[in-house]
Formats: C-alpha cells, sequence, structure tokens
C-alpha cells in the first residue's frame, strides 16, 4: 500500500544554512585574498625585472657584433629586425624572436644613450605612468 508509506521531506538547504556558508566564504575571501595579491604583484615585478635583464644581455650580443648599442630611433627592435642600412647584423638575438612586453601589456621603454648609462630600458609599471609605489612602480635598468 502506498498510502501507508510516510512521505520524506524534499532535502534541500534553509536560507540560514546558505548565509552561514557565504559568512564563511567571506572571511576566507578577506583572510587570503590580500596575500594573493601581494604575491600576484611582487611576481609582476619580478618578471618585469628578468625581462630588462634579458633584454639588457641580448643588447651586450648586439654591442658585440655591431660596434654599438641600438639608437633610440632603432629602438628594442633592432634585437629581433635588422635595421635598415646595417650589413653586420647577425640576430635576432632574443630566443623567442620576438620583443617582450611588460607584466601590464605595456611595450618596455628604450633610450640610448641612456641618461644613467649608454642605454636605459623601463617599464613603467602597472599605472603606465612615471613613478609610484608598489605594483606602480617604474622598473628600471640602472639600478
Amino acid at each position: 500500500m502506498v498510502d501507508d508509506v510516510p512521505l520524506r521531506k524534499a532535502g534541500g538547504f534553509t536560507l540560514i544554512e546558505l548565509l552561514v556558508v557565504l559568512v564563511i566564504l567571506g572571511l576566507l575571501a578577506g583572510l587570503v585574498g590580500p596575500r594573493v595579491m601581494k604575491y600576484l604583484s611582487t611576481a609582476n615585478t619580478q618578471t618585469a625585472r628578468l625581462q630588462i635583464e634579458d633584454l639588457s644581455a641580448a643588447l651586450d650580443m648586439y654591442r658585440l657584433e655591431m660596434g654599438r648599442y641600438p639608437n633610440s630611433n632603432e629602438g628594442l627592435s633592432a634585437l629581433v629586425e635588422a635595421p635598415a642600412g646595417v650589413n653586420n647584423w647577425n640576430g635576432p638575438y632574443l630566443k623567442k624572436k620576438n620583443l617582450p612586453i611588460d607584466p601590464w601589456g605595456n611595450e618596455y621603454q628604450y633610450r640610448s644613450p641612456g641618461e644613467h648609462g649608454p642605454y636605459d630600458i623601463f617599464s613603467l609599471g602597472a599605472d603606465g605612468a612615471p613613478g609610484g609605489e608598489g605594483e606602480d612602480q617604474d622598473i628600471v635598468s640602472w639600478q
């Protein structure tokens, strides 16, 4: 007899149980989120420093073969494409055969002659403006 079987209460969560779970998730995000963001910004800065070091090494190889660094007009693209009027270019001087962009999606800035040495390579950080602190700080080749 089907009528003698007690009906089972439908399974599910109550509103209170859902609110408790949301509060716990909010607390966890509040504790863990800032730490993760700190490591992310540090990783971007370190990546930019490493890319600038790689570009500097490639510029040194360029100078060994060409007898000079590329000027500001030729730019860093001289590391992957022969500049006009250059005969003894033996590149590309970068392993990936293309210019890296900084971790924030911007091109690295290049000056030659530089204000701090034979050349300056720098990234303006996350904000894309000179100066700044934290993730917005400039990452430069001369420090």
